[in-house]
């Protein structure tokens, strides 16, 4: 088995066709686990973060799940914990560890680590914004919000509003 970052597989292509992918594998006692990364950026990150005491593989990659790696050197050069706490099973305690090791390994500058975050703070928004425009569009058609939720889930957030809506009218109609 392979486990892969939720940003990692939201770029590969479609399932049976052949990607490229970096990778690392975790050896210990008790088991051997292969990680998949899209680019070479993302494997240095991990092999960062799990460099920082407490944060082992599976934390590694909730975070990178959370945050790009652009996103994390933004967060751990401001000191943003609380973006580093999003990540599924990582406390203050674990993000203020991440912040304080990182901060020297992990090199960028103060104005290009904000310019970075507010670029992720609009992409996150626009996202948010696209997902809950095409799901008001399909409750305004009639639709309940859950049947409107159901159809739009795992379509590709980087979609337009109304390629949102198509998807979830070509699911709805079926």
């Amino acid at each position: 088995m392979c486990s892969a970052t939720a940003n990692t597989l939201k770029r590969l292509p479609k399932t049976g066709e052949e990607a490229f992918v970096f990778t690392h594998l975790n050896v210990r006692e008790d088991a051997m686990d292969l990680f998949a990364f899209y680019d070479k950026k993302e494997l240095e990150c991990f092999k960062q973060l799990t460099s920082v005491s407490g944060v082992g593989p599976k934390a590694a990659l909730a975070i990178l799940s959370r945050l790009s790696p652009e996103a994390l050197a933004a967060s751990v050069a401001v000191g943003d914990v609380k973006a580093i706490t999003q990540a599924q099973g990582v406390g203050p305690k674990l993000a203020q560890r991440v912040v304080l090791e990182l901060k020297n390994k992990l090199k960028i500058d103060l104005e290009e680590a904000v310019g970075i975050l507010k670029e992720e703070d609009v992409a996150s928004s626009r996202v948010s914004g696209s997902l809950s425009e095409a799901t008001a569009a399909l409750v305004s058609l009639g639709y309940t919000r859950t049947e409107a939720q159901n159809a739009l889930k795992g379509a590709d957030l980087s979609l337009s509003t109304e390629d949102l809506i198509k998807i979830g009218l070509k699911k709805l109609m079926s």
